[in-house]
């Protein structure tokens, strides 16, 4: 069996055996098969895309790239909920905090940021001394001390698509979607969850621009986590603006924390208490009106903020700053974007303001690039409001200055302003199950 052949095949728009698929990716976890022609699959994949039989044999063949997980020593239901990445989504450092305080564990493996997507892993890192690459036992043992912790793929489990992962994020293959679901899954079934809760995000700034994309790609997740023995739903969740106010990894991480005391964005905190309402749910912890009152109660108690504090403090991060945000690491610029004309912004290209953070050092261009942990975008007025000619709409942060000029330039082309007022979105569009 050859790899050009497999290319071929595809590029051609043929459906690739068991066989198959499992040589290209045990070749490429292995190194025997080059970048160049990893790239020319998933090339092949994107515009030829994959049958669900494809898309369910790649995700298990990545599951199984590397070791699976054995969660049996954590006392209790499991239960993650993982995004498909958006602009501005930190829900994890909220829903997961406020799931464990009410009594179901979360042992939570998240990845970095891709393409103009933030990370969980990389905000988690601007925590000061935050530990995200924790051996197997250490992490078990803090899930069943505190409920809850999130750490990074390890290079054991599923090797093939953090390989990949990175591989997608320069080749302009992020947006495919079996690639994102056998991405998703193929790690979600290798760490040992009873339960999992598909964020599935649509629009602008989303992989998936359409309901009808973002319903579709729920669908198949959903149909090959059940097929793998798990309990599972999935919510269509807008992405046509960003999620809360602040874009940005230690930016997100505070506002975060002040969505956990009970100060959020609007927005921000309605998703946040569906998602975690929905994962109580799956858990089997009560009928949904019951889950929704506990999940409010958990913010309003502040039992879900000394929870995200002590995951911190175990994780050997600085705890003070969960407590006291200001005591985040500043950028050293800051620059106010301001409204070019009067009216309403009545559409904003999510994406744009992605990349917009990104040029700000929020983000990378390639794998092997530094991210500015304080750099990016902190949105005054957002999709709807009245704006006058002038008058500040977002401040971006930095510590290279010479950034600012593309990064305003990219904004300011992202964002549509007209004299009438938009029809308002839904933040929750569909729930697959």
């Amino acid at each position: 069996m050859r790899m050009y052949d497999i290319i071929k095949k595809k590029r051609d728009g043929g459906e690739l055996t068991p066989k198959e698929i499992h040589f290209f990716v045990d070749g490429y976890v292995k190194g025997e098969i080059p970048d160049y022609q990893a790239s020319a699959f998933l090339m092949a994949v994107y515009y030829k895309g994959m049958t669900i039989n494809e898309t369910r044999e790649l995700t298990f063949a990545v599951r199984d790239s590397g070791v699976t997980l054995d969660f049996s020593g954590i006392d209790g239901i499991r239960v993650d909920k993982h995004s498909t990445g958006g602009v501005g989504d930190k829900t994890s450092l909220v829903v997961a905090p406020i799931v464990a305080s009410l009594g179901v564990k979360v042992a939570k493996m998240s990845g970095r940021g891709l393409g103009h997507t933030g990370g969980t892993i990389d905000k988690l890192e601007s925590i000061p001394g935050f530990k995200t690459d924790l051996s197997e036992e250490e992490f078990i043992s803090i899930v069943n001390d505190l409920g809850v912790a999130i750490v990074g793929q390890s290079h054991e489990l599923a090797p093939a698509d953090k390989k990949l992962y990175a591989l997608r994020d320069v080749t302009a293959t992020v947006d495919c979607l079996p690639l994102i679901v056998s991405s998703i899954m193929g790690k979600k079934l290798a760490a040992d969850d009873d339960c999992i809760v598909l964020d599935v995000k649509t629009g602008s700034g989303a992989f998936a621009k359409t309901v009808e994309e973002s319903v579709r790609l729920a669908e198949v997740m959903v149909d090959i986590g059940k097929s793998a023995g798990k309990k599972m739903l999935a919510l269509i969740t807008d992405m046509d603006r960003p999620l809360g106010a602040n874009i940005g990894n230690s930016l997100e991480v505070i506002e975060a924390i002040e969505t956990l005391k009970g100060n959020g964005p609007a927005d921000f905190t309605e998703v946040c208490v569906i998602l975690a309402t929905n994962m109580l749910y799956l858990a089997g912890k009560g009928s949904m009106t019951e889950c929704e009152d506990m999940v409010k109660k958990a913010i309003a108690d502040g039992i879900a903020l000394e929870t995200l504090a002590k995951m911190v403090k175990a994780q050997h991060g600085d705890d003070s700053v969960i407590y006291n945000p200001d005591l985040f690491e500043k950028a050293k610029f800051s620059r106010e974007v301001k409204a070019e004309k009067s009216g309403y912004i009545v559409r904003v290209d999510t994406e744009g303001y992605g990349i917009a953070s990104l040029m700000l050092g929020a983000g990378r261009n390639t794998k092997e690039e530094e991210i500015d942990y304080s750099a990016g975008i902190t949105l005054v007025k957002k999709t709807g409001d009245k704006v006058e000619k002038g008058e500040v709409i977002a401040v971006m942060y930095t510590n290279d200055e010479a950034r600012f000029d593309g990064a305003v330039a990219r904004f300011n082309n992202s964002t549509t302003i007209k004299d009438e007022k938009p029809q308002e979105r839904p933040l929750v569009f569909a729930r697959v199950e």
